[in-house]
């Protein structure tokens, strides 16, 4: 049985607050989660004065408030980030954090020395910053919302030329010509997992499309796992159904809480059902080999059918449709005989529903 990893994605769900933070870290633990997951970034550097807020941001924080004023009230100091990571440690779940802009990924790579980046959809196709954690010899989770095939393709084109430890300058095409040997492709393995994701919040049921998981990993060989922005905790069961090696679903203290993301959250109680529906999935999917186990073989005694006499038989009468039955238990010959019995000469004598010896 393969074991789904579980991300609780705290994102900014802490509003800005350490201690809230660390409450979101027990959080996921309780919540049976395998990690939990921040965002790291510096307002002024991920958004310009000019940027707005997405649709969904507005209605959940303060229209007349720009993208970076949000931000910057989202941000956590760096000073928090070993208290953090120590609270993880001690409540055995892995702490990661997406970066948004080069010197959060600094910090998180060179400062506090993380060994796995998650890239969120934004930034798939943010070359630069693919090309810095893969050179930096990272693991990389890497979010594909908004992305069709080829923009994936040439994320992980930038990614292998990364990893391969590439001496030329990085360009466009040298990233594709690199793409298309095989050794280069290879160094993804072990390193890269791609997560399929619709970036809408909340994403509806009917635009999140797990069958393209299928297709990115009949596309590139890489696990696929699921970035999960529905409401409720059915769709993320789904995707494990479906193969998802990892499922990334926000958590938050409270659903009713004005921030961006709460309201596609999912509050501590509501995570913990579904990492506990997850790990009743994983255990349905077994190993594939369709093959009766062990509980089923008791069950066919008492409900599959032997071939039985319908009535007292005499010794040397002939076997007929009208004097052989199929009843219960399966203690003799199985039905398939049926045809082989039939007009074969009885070697004793049978009382009714006794089993029919092989002819």
């Amino acid at each position: 049985m393969t074991r789904t990893y579980v991300i609780a994605e705290a994102g900014v769900n802490h509003d800005g607050s350490v201690d809230d933070a660390l409450r979101l870290i027990d959080a996921a633990s309780d919540a049976g989660a395998d990690c939990v997951k921040f965002q790291t970034f510096r307002a002024d550097a991920l958004a310009s004065r000019f940027a707005e807020k997405a649709a969904y941001q507005k209605s959940a924080t303060d229209p007349a408030q720009s993208q970076q004023e949000m931000l910057r009230q989202l941000e956590l100091p760096a000073s928090a980030y070993p208290r953090l990571i120590k609270r993880a440690q001690e409540r055995r779940v892995e702490f990661l954090s997406t970066p948004f802009d080069p010197m959060s990924v600094d910090f998180l790579i060179r400062d506090l020395g993380m060994k796995r980046i998650k890239i969120g959809s934004g930034d798939m196709n943010n070359a630069p910053m693919l090309l810095e954690v893969a050179k930096a010899g990272c693991e990389v989770i890497l979010s594909t919302g908004m992305a069709d095939l080829a923009e994936v393709e040439e994320a992980l084109s930038v990614l292998a030329f990364g990893y391969a430890a590439n001496t030329e300058q990085p360009s466009r095409a040298r990233f594709a010509t690199a793409w298309q040997r095989s050794a280069v492709r290879a160094s993804l393995q072990g390193k890269v997992t791609l997560l399929h994701c619709t970036s809408a919040y909340p994403a509806h049921p009917e635009t999140v499309n797990l069958k393209a998981m299928t297709t990115l990993a009949e596309h590139f060989g890489l696990p696929v796992g699921y970035s999960d922005h529905t409401l409720g905790i059915e769709v993320s069961m789904a995707a494990v159904a479906r193969g998802a090696v990892m499922i990334e679903k926000h958590l938050t203290l409270d659903v009713g809480r004005s921030g961006p993301d709460h309201a596609a959250s999912l509050e501590p109680r509501a995570f913990a059902q579904m990492t506990a529906g997850i790990r009743i999935v994983e255990a349905a999917l077994g190993d594939g080999r369709k093959i009766p186990n062990d509980v089923e073989r008791s069950t066919a005694t008492v409900a599959r059918k032997a071939l039985v006499t319908a009535r007292a038989i005499e010794a040397g009468e002939s076997f007929t449709a009208e004097n052989i039955a199929l009843k219960r238990p399966a203690h003799g010959m199985a039905p398939i005989a049926f045809w082989d019995v039939i007009g074969k000469t009885a070697k004793r004598a049978y009382g009714p529903d006794e089993a029919i010896d092989p002819p």
